[in-house]
């Protein structure tokens, strides 16, 4: 770019030129990081990043920047420097993502959490049960003790970089040289090499093994319901903690019960002349004994009676839930001659207000039928 059509230095970065010392820098780490070609692919990234690089030299020098006031950029301003000299301060990540890492992290490293599935039958889950679970998990090597090589052979710094994780390569450009700090390739920024692999492990320092675990199931799970067991998960690496086991609860579905949260419901049967005269009936429950049931003379099909505490226990308390008793009114499908004119009798001496609009009860059961 020849001088004559170099663009005004303030302008470049953005600033006015009564900016102090901050403004410019702060601009300038802006600009190198929106610029630099290793981040920015456009066509003239690459030339935008000289233009800032240059700008902020003549800038940031007190004595070059009082030249370039006086007589512009056509005045000598010595040899150029580039970017050597900066102070990149916290600007150290930012070029960390454009040149590469400082090395990989050699501290503990937790292990992965697992999960697996558990079914339970209805009263498992609703009383709560002690069950025997398998999982499959990454342990310590029962040989090498996690350490991965040989008891007796422990491992060697590694010669690329002398144990520190790291390597350390110069670049340079027109602007000067850049350090790019990445982690060792030959020891993947371990800072040593084993020489000697545990034989049992492969030199892993986990192998897999089966283990049983007791697990006291709280009453009042249900589908969905999850349980977490800590430390029951993949061992670490380096000495960090082991992961979690989630227990995730499936419940079979019961013959004669339905859940509905923390309330049980159960139906009734019981024939027309029950709901008609009231009786007495068994009601089954989950954890025995039955319970004895009032039904009241005239009720309805559909209708719901409730038995206090015989449902679910709370998950998180000391109550439980009610039973729900639905009535199911069995209509007979089939009468003989003798229970066919019974009920006929039956409608014809039926009081009017128990009709309804105007049609007896025998009529109402054939409709029921669609007869």
């Amino acid at each position: 770019m020849a001088a004559a059509s170099k663009r005004d230095f303030y302008e470049v970065l953005g600033v006015d030129r009564s900016a102090t010392a901050e403004e410019i820098k702060g601009a300038f780490r802006k600009l190198a990081m929106q610029y630099h070609p290793d981040r920015n692919k456009a066509a003239d990234a690459t030339e935008r990043f000289k233009e800032v690089g240059e700008a902020y030299e003549i800038l940031s020098d007190p004595e070059k920047r009082a030249r370039y006031d006086q007589y512009g950029p056509n005045a000598d301003f010595g040899p150029s420097r580039g970017f050597e000299g900066f102070d990149f301060g916290g600007f150290g990540d930012i070029f960390d993502a454009f040149f590469g890492g400082r090395g990989a992290s050699r501290g503990p490293i937790r292990g992965d959490d697992l999960r697996l599935r558990q079914e339970l039958k209805f009263e498992e889950a609703v009383f709560g049960v002690e069950k025997e679970i398998r999982v499959s998990r990454l342990e310590d090597c029962t040989v090498c003790g996690g350490a991965g090589h040989e008891p007796g052979q422990p491992p060697e710094a590694c010669p690329q970089c002398q144990g520190s994780g790291e390597v350390r390569r110069v670049q340079r450009s027109v602007f000067g040289q850049f350090v790019n700090v990445s982690a060792c390739d030959r020891c993947a920024g371990e800072g040593s090499i084993v020489t000697h692999p545990c034989g049992n492990c492969g030199g892993l320092g986990r192998e897999r093994r089966n283990r049983r675990l007791q697990v006291k199931v709280p009453g009042g799970v249900d589908n969905g319901s999850q349980m977490r067991l800590s430390g029951e998960g993949d061992a670490g690496q380096r000495g960090g903690p082991r992961g979690n086991l989630y227990v995730d609860f499936r419940v079979r579905p019961h013959d004669l019960f339905e859940r509905d949260g923390d309330d049980l419901r159960v139906t009734m049967p019981i024939t027309v002349a029950q709901a008609a005269l009231g009786t007495a009936v068994e009601v089954p429950t989950l954890d025995d004994p039955a319970e004895e049931l009032e039904i009241p003379a005239g009720t309805q099909a559909g209708s719901v009676f409730r038995i206090r505490k015989r449902g679910v226990p709370h998950l998180r308390g000391r109550s439980r839930g009610d039973l729900l008793v639905g009535v199911d009114v069995q209509v007979p499908t089939k009468l003989s001659a003798a229970q066919r004119d019974l009920f006929e009798q039956l409608d014809g001496v039926l009081d009017e207000a128990t009709r309804s609009n105007g049609r007896g009860f025998f009529s109402r059961i054939k409709d029921a039928f669609g007869a």
